[in-house]
């Protein structure tokens, strides 16, 4: 098994002819992802890199059965993007632009809230499961099929959690980049409950930073479970708020929440806390 998206997967591309869409879009579907649809309103009807072109997703959905959208659409066409996706019956939506307004990105919570959906991003390298799907721009050849769960919410540091799982000859089951956004669409504890659902997924790695209050609610969330998967976390960010990090949330509580508190209420719930990403080599190996 898997979370999220699997070889079941039927994903409509929205904004597919673009220059970066077009690349990446080729990239998944060369990795067995199946892209049934492309959304152009100028090129409806035809087709482009062998996948049918609609008018809109609610086409797309009706003549394709598509369930979960890729958006490559500019930042400021996002929020229409969505709200196009949600009306059309899509449950998964995952958005790669990056720089969406604020004020968008609260009105896009309340949509997706209200249709019951999962929106992974703004600002998301995406997700994957290893050889059944991918909606996103993960680099080529990383990802091996295995039992390690990844959320994080740094693009960089997933793509080294990746290669620190296949050097512990371990793989993922499914790897999520929640956003590296200030607002991401989905939170730690979403994903934190679909992994311990997850019969294929043995261990989790969360990669958290400063900002927001997403580690303390994975925290509790993990802290209230029973039969807990091994949950391995890695937290980035400096201490030295002299300077500037630009996270609002650090900036109101004027630095109450440090890196090292949110260490220790994860220690505190009996997750794995790493000091550097070097050290998750070492803990995988002990894993497994």
């Amino acid at each position: 098994m898997s979370i999220l998206v699997n070889s079941s997967t039927r994903v409509v591309i929205q904004g597919i002819t673009g220059l970066q869409a077009s690349f990446h879009t080729k990239r998944i579907i060369d990795s067995g992802t199946k892209v049934v649809a492309g959304v152009s309103t100028h090129s409806a009807g035809d087709f482009h890199l062998g996948v049918p072109l609609f008018a809109s997703v609610s086409e797309a959905v009706e003549k394709t059965n598509a369930n979960a959208s890729l958006l490559f659409v500019p930042a400021k066409n996002v929020k229409a993007a969505v709200k196009e996706a949600l009306e059309a019956g899509i449950k998964l939506i995952v958005s790669i632009a990056y720089g969406v307004p604020i004020l968008d990105v609260l009105e896009i919570h309340k949509m997706v809230k209200a249709h019951q959906a999962i929106l992974i991003g703004p600002n998301t390298p995406g997700v994957i499961t290893p050889k059944e799907a991918c909606l996103g721009v993960f680099p080529d050849n990383i990802n091996k099929k295995g039992n390690i769960g990844i959320v994080s919410r740094s693009s960089t540091l997933t793509y080294e959690a990746i290669i620190e799982t296949n050097r512990a000859g371990l793989g993922q089951s499914t790897v999520i980049g929640i956003g590296d956004d200030m607002i991401a669409g989905c939170h730690f504890d979403e994903i934190l409950n679909l992994f311990h659902k997850d019969e294929q997924t043995k261990a989790i790695i969360l990669i958290g930073g400063l900002g927001g209050a997403y580690e303390e609610q994975a925290a509790a969330y993990y802290g209230s479970i029973q039969n807990k998967k091994p949950l391995i976390v890695y937290i980035t960010g400096f201490e030295n708020f002299e300077d500037d990090m630009g996270y609002a949330s650090d900036i109101i509580t004027h630095g109450k929440v440090t890196v090292e508190d949110k260490k220790r209420i994860f220690r505190d719930v009996g997750a794995l806390v790493i000091e550097s990403i070097d050290d998750l080599h070492q803990i995988l190996e002990k894993i497994k």
